[in-house]
């Protein structure tokens, strides 16, 4: 079967997906895949999707050549051709043309179909034993600039403390499968927290409302206070994306609360995470920002976990998300930070997945440059939430992470 005989095959059987309709409620468009001069009109209506005739005025058009497209269909595709929002944002072959209102109300429809036009095998990894029962959820008052802070966090087992650091937009629900994971807990005091605004950690009553943005200097007090009041002792801190550029900047510039740190898709300068409809009254946040996140995951991840991955972006308050990339995607410099850390005193762990497009591999290589001794390691077939989208596979990175710090601080 050539290129465009699969395509528009594989899309026609995405249409009777059963989560299909969820994400795309009241979606009235026409949208369009050009395989070189071929086309696939691809019609949204009433609920229901199909494949219509060539649509005289499509509102969102996906083109590229048919070796492009091939790609695509491979098994599994190269990263950055398996899902819409990385053709969008990092694969020069595609191009995607709409307005960007149009494209954010397709973003849940594409995303979603493209999941399922791409064909992947789950990656194969010894499941860990797990038992959520050995999570302890609680709330501290934390005192940040003399206002007290409700803080929710969850913790699980003794020894070496290890504070965990939620993903921009997201909560500490991210790190539930290591929390729960009965071998960690036996050598490490595992601490996951829900940062002010996000999850169950509410605005401090002084909030008066207004929009919020996260700043380097605000987010510095947030960790140093609860490593300080909630943690209470020094730690390694492991963060994902937004919490792994945290954990560089306080090797740099608080090392004596940190043992070390394992920075979870580190940038080196974030590229490609804002959008204007992350937080806009034009389009259903929920549904835009999870697809938006599912897109930077891994096809090689199990759907289950992956679905829950994005789930946990579908719950986030307006505007936490982007106000989180204030300082993710516009303030933070792995140029500035990673020079001002002293690996000699604070090791330095760095995991990079290979599906990731937005802190790729090659960023977690510049940073190791700058970084002398610290552990760089590539994870195969994982995207940007390693922690939960792939828990199974996650964990031998964490653990020769975590060994790796314990080692150096002998």
């Amino acid at each position: 079967m050539g290129t465009f005989n699969e395509l528009r095959s594989r899309i026609a059987e995405a249409l009777g997906d059963p989560e299909l309709p969820r994400l795309t409620p009241d979606l009235t468009m026409d949208i369009t895949f050009y395989v070189g001069d071929q086309v696939i009109a691809l019609n949204f209506a009433e609920g229901g999707a199909a494949i219509s005739g060539e649509s005289d005025d499509p509102q969102v058009t996906v083109r590229a050549t048919a070796d492009a497209w091939e790609q695509v269909l491979m098994t599994p595709p190269p990263a950055t051709f398996h899902s819409f929002t990385a053709l969008q944002l990092a694969n020069p072959l595609f191009e995607i043309a709409g307005s960007p209102l149009a494209l954010a109300k397709a973003r849940p429809a594409l995303e979603r179909v493209f999941e399922l036009v791409v064909t992947s095998p789950e990656m194969k990894a010894t499941r860990a034993q797990r038992d959520l029962r050995q999570i302890r959820g609680q709330y501290a008052v934390v005192d940040i600039d003399d206002v007290p802070h409700e803080i929710y966090y969850e913790e699980a087992g003794e020894g070496v403390p290890v504070l965990f650091l939620h993903t921009a937009g997201a909560d500490s629900r991210q790190f539930m499968p290591q929390l729960a994971d009965t071998e960690f807990v036996k050598n490490y005091r595992l601490v996951a927290v829900d940062l002010p605004f996000h999850g169950r950690s509410m605005p401090p009553l002084t909030w008066d409302g207004a929009p919020y943005k996260l700043t380097a200097s605000l987010y510095l007090k947030w960790c140093t206070a609860i490593l300080e009041q909630v943690v209470r002792e020094k730690a390694i801190v492991a963060g994902g994306s937004m919490g792994a550029a945290m954990s560089l900047v306080l090797a740099a510039e608080r090392p004596e609360h940190v043992l070390g740190i394992v920075a979870i898709e580190p940038p080196f300068r974030s590229k490609g995470r804002r959008n204007p409809y992350q937080h806009n009254v034009n389009v259903h946040g929920s549904l835009h920002n999870s697809a938006y996140v599912r897109g930077i995951m891994s096809p090689l991840s199990p759907a289950g976990e992956r679905r829950r991955s994005s789930w946990i972006y579908s719950q986030g308050a307006p505007g936490i998300y982007p106000g989180d990339l204030s300082f993710y995607s516009d303030e933070f410099d792995g140029a500035v930070t990673a020079p001002c850390i002293d690996p000699s005193r604070t090791p330095v762990v760095l995991l990079s997945g290979d599906y990731d497009y937005s802190a790729t591999p090659a960023d977690g290589a510049k940073l190791a440059e700058l970084i002398p001794g610290c552990l760089h390691l590539v994870m195969n077939g994982l995207g940007h939430f390693p922690m939960c989208e792939h828990p199974n596979s996650f964990r031998s990175y964490l653990e020769k992470g975590l060994e790796f710090i314990r080692q150096a601080a002998r």
